[in-house]
């Protein structure tokens, strides 16, 4: 038993083909099956490289292990001209030279006459030796089949066209490569886009013409808009990675993009066991799901607040070296996370509040700085740069101590110390935990920076 991802390399990886991977892997994953990796690029003219990379890059960021692959139908051209040659050799496939031109006119005429648009058979009997090369479908009989999300679908062969499996050029179309692809994969498992609903019955002819085993198939609804429209690229439909780049966790992702239409109860988070163990296509919504940013969002900071230590540091690498925080002069990153990550919306978030700790600043936030930087604010960061100078045991509990007896000893509240604290030290004023965020800047920093504070009040009334 297997189940496949067959993407055409044609575009980006996005949120909708995300889902479809997403699925077909934990479906292979809860039957203890095979996850095959397919590349379909036998369209020359718009298949790229740059797509290709940007298709494995997402997979692998999202954690999709594949057990084959990645499999390129451009590589199996012969056994697609091997099954052409079979279908000819059998009377179920004919050649046709029925021009452009001619299929137009034919077209709009049945479309005036109130006929379903298809190939009306012209070339069907005369034994022609070249052009394109289209499948003798059934004319009498229906097509049935069991979708797992969509129910039972029937539907009429007088309906379908004699479709086209090979081009003129002599390359092979989809219908025909993805069913010899999964016929020669073993594939059990069909699972798509509903967009793809209306091949399946011509596929599913073309199996039985071959005397091929049919495999099940599940075609999951669309992704839309929260207003109902197409999804757009001010959502979901852009490069899944710059979801990484805006600082999102891969699986707080894979947790949001299986809740798009899939759910089991109420339950909003899942691990990944948990989305094997609990996945079963029949759950599958039949109706378009829709994509909620603020949703996203939510995830990713549950994840941000729970993910190991050492995975989420791991995780936060790629962005630390792509904003260039050197951490070689500062805390242990581990304690910085630890602190940030109860108020980090995001890895992007995150990193932009590690700098502080990591690098000095040269000026604070001017209208911060007029708000909390006056004449009283100057007596009070004299007293914490006093104080915190004679402190020989460095630590939070004990920074915490010096500020509260400086509220007491001036009869003054916490935030009357603190908030010019925290913006002497963060130069931003987003420092968090006061005490702990002193600690892990350091003794010789946290005194420089209020020294810097004290000079730049000093320079108002100078």
């Amino acid at each position: 038993m297997k189940s496949r991802f067959a993407p055409s390399p044609t575009g980006y990886l996005h949120i909708g083909s995300a889902r479809t991977a997403l699925f077909a892997w934990l479906w292979a994953k809860k039957h203890d099956s095979k996850f095959v990796l397919r590349i379909e690029d036998t369209d020359k003219e718009r298949s790229t490289q740059n797509s290709v990379d940007a298709i494995l890059q997402g997979i692998d960021w999202l954690g999709l292990s594949y057990d084959e692959g990645p499999i390129y139908q451009s590589d199996r051209l012969e056994r697609y001209k091997e099954v052409i040659s079979q279908l000819l050799d059998e009377g179920k496939a004919y050649y046709c030279e029925c021009t452009k031109e001619r299929l137009e006119e034919m077209r709009a005429a049945q479309i005036v006459s109130g006929e379903k648009p298809k190939y009306d058979g012209c070339c069907r009997d005369k034994k022609l030796k070249s052009g394109v090369v289209r499948f003798l479908n059934p004319e009498t009989g229906n097509v049935t089949f069991n979708d797992y999300v969509k129910g039972k679908i029937e539907i009429a062969n007088s309906e379908l066209d004699d479709l086209i499996v090979t081009r003129s050029d002599g390359s092979p179309t989809y219908n025909l490569t993805v069913v010899v692809d999964d016929h020669d994969m073993k594939i059990e498992c069909v699972i798509r886009g509903d967009d793809h609903i209306n091949n399946t019955p011509k596929q599913i002819n073309l199996y039985e013409a071959l005397n091929w085993n049919i495999p099940r198939f599940a075609h999951v609804p669309l992704i839309l808009d929260a207003d109902g429209s197409r999804l757009s690229k001010r959502h979901g439909a852009i490069n899944l990675m710059l979801y990484r780049d805006e600082g999102f966790l891969p699986k707080a992702l894979l947790n949001y993009i299986v809740r798009l239409g899939w759910s089991h109860g109420d339950q909003e988070i899942f691990s990944v066991d948990e989305m094997i163990n609990l996945f079963e296509l029949q759950n599958i919504n039949k109706s378009p799901a829709s994509f909620n940013p603020e949703k996203l969002d939510w995830i990713n900071q549950s994840y941000i607040k729970t993910t190991e230590i050492n995975e989420l540091v791991s995780e936060l690498v790629w962005h630390l070296n792509r904003f260039s925080i050197d951490l070689s002069d500062g805390p242990d990153i581990k304690e910085v996370v630890e602190v940030l990550r109860d108020r980090s919306k995001s890895l992007v978030d995150m990193v932009q509040n590690c700098v502080m700790f990591y690098h000095d600043f040269e000026d604070f936030d001017s209208d911060l700085a007029q708000k909390y930087f006056h004449l009283e604010s100057r007596l009070v960061l004299d007293d914490l740069f006093v104080n915190l100078n004679t402190l020989e045991q460095w630590t939070a509990k004990h920074i915490h101590e010096v500020i509260q007896d400086i509220c007491e000893r001036r009869n003054i509240g916490f935030g009357k110390v603190g908030q010019p604290f925290r913006l002497a030290i963060s130069g931003d004023g987003k420092a968090g935990s006061i005490d702990k965020s002193a600690e892990l800047v350091g003794k010789k920093r946290v005194l420089l920076r209020l020294k810097m504070a004290i000079d730049w009040i000093d320079s108002l009334s100078s």
